[in-house]
């Protein structure tokens, strides 16, 4: 029973570690917004995430396949900044590829589209 716990521990410890959010640095959540409440930047956001984002993370945030849902309580109470990053880095192990390609103002009103939900 203890090997099992053991694992079990180990497996959800991998997971959490392998989240994209976690692994973005300290320095990244010191970042601002600089859109945050800006409406034309949420809807600038909103034809962003339809064009770049919906056909994995799904037109309501609920996720598909291996893309997980964009609509966590985790999400929502991420560091802006720790969203840039994971929005500039990509995720590997979620299969979720870089937007480094997207200007960081870009990026920026991804994120204000996505706290405005």
């Amino acid at each position: 029973m203890k090997v099992l716990l053991t694992w079990v521990l180990l497996g959800v410890a991998l997971c959490q570690a392998a989240d994209p959010l976690q692994q973005a640095p300290a320095k990244a959540a010191t970042l601002r917004n600089p859109l945050e409440g800006d409406a034309q930047a949420r809807q600038a956001g909103a034809k962003l995430y339809a064009r770049e984002c919906v056909a994995c993370h799904g037109a309501n945030r609920e996720g598909h396949g291996n893309a997980p849902p964009l609509n966590r309580t985790d999400v929502n109470s991420a560091a802006a900044g720790a969203l840039l990053w994971v929005l500039r880095n990509r995720s590997l192990h979620h299969g979720m590829p870089s937007f480094a390609h997207l200007p960081e103002p870009q990026r920026w009103q991804i994120i204000t589209f996505l706290r405005a939900q």
